[in-house]
């Protein structure tokens, strides 16, 4: 895919080591192109490191890297497929670099990345970051974590209310960097009453004029709740403020792990957001 200089999406992120006195493992990105029908596309990636003495940052950089190479080599036809290849390159770099170095054995990384190909969206997702849209005055996670919690939950084992202060709460189940290849989830969660077939159609579902795409490693979402964020991005005046304010509130509760924000909002056709001080909500719905 060629490189384009400004994406059709408005774009902010930010990354903050938090309060704790941790290096930054966070590593993130976004990317503008057009691809072979000139369609444009805007890819962006989060990811978040593991390991000590500076072995997670080090694999959330490859990830990054190994991801965005990929996808920026390849024509961009079959964006499910690229993802896959790229993400599972990243891992078998990390796994071999963790190998190599006695200082970064067992290091890892999560990672979530969203294609946007016009205004269709397509997500890709390992480990614990997510992904959320913002429509309607809605808050949707696109995202399953893949945690030793969510798996408890599922099964019945601790009740949702239990998850965030259980002590297993940052037991990740998948990350890249295994000896075995990760399996990445595709599924897309438009209703939290999706099943695994429908959430894997929803691939290429079509976004609206004035969604948000919110994508977040879980220094975020470990301290400010869901309700929050979506009062965040509907009465802040735009994203660079709305994206401070989320990281702003999770160093005021002890910031105890690395927090980035990557927000994606879809505009209205054909019109600038005005400069005015109006919330998000306003600017993207007109109310």
């Amino acid at each position: 895919m060629n490189r384009s200089q400004r994406p059709h999406l408005h774009v902010a992120a930010l990354s903050h080591a938090g309060k704790a006195g941790k290096n930054n493992e966070d590593r993130y990105t976004v990317s503008s192109y057009l691809n072979e029908a000139e369609k444009p596309v805007v890819f962006a990636i989060i990811a978040d490191g593991i390991g000590g003495h500076r072995a997670g940052e080090v694999a959330a950089e490859l990830a990054v890297n190994y991801i965005i190479q990929n996808v920026s080599e390849s024509n961009g036809r079959k964006p499910l497929e690229i993802m896959e290849s790229a993400i599972h390159a990243a891992s078998q770099a990390i796994a071999s670099r963790s190998a190599s170095k006695t200082d970064q054995h067992g290091m890892g990384s999560t990672c979530a990345c969203v294609w946007v190909e016009g205004y269709k969206l397509y997500t890709a997702y390992v480990g614990d970051s997510r992904i959320y849209l913002i429509r309607d005055g809605k808050i949707q996670r696109l995202t399953v974590d893949h945690t030793w919690v969510q798996e408890a939950i599922e099964k019945g084992i601790i009740l949702p209310e239990q998850a965030r202060d259980h002590p297993n709460v940052h037991v990740i189940r998948r990350h890249l960097g295994s000896v075995e290849l990760p399996q990445v989830d595709f599924r897309l969660l438009l209703s939290n009453e999706d099943d695994r077939e429908k959430a894997l159609k929803n691939q290429g579902t079509t976004l609206r004029a004035g969604d948000i795409l919110l994508m977040c490693s879980d220094g975020l979402t470990d301290l400010v709740w869901d309700d929050e964020i979506l009062r965040v991005l509907t009465t802040r005046s735009g994203l660079k403020s709305a994206a401070e304010d989320l990281v702003a509130q999770a160093n005021e509760r002890g910031g105890h792990d690395n927090i980035t924000v990557i927000l994606l909002a879809v505009p209205k056709e054909g019109i600038a957001i005005p400069q005015k001080k109006k919330s998000i909500f306003e600017q993207l719905f007109g109310e």
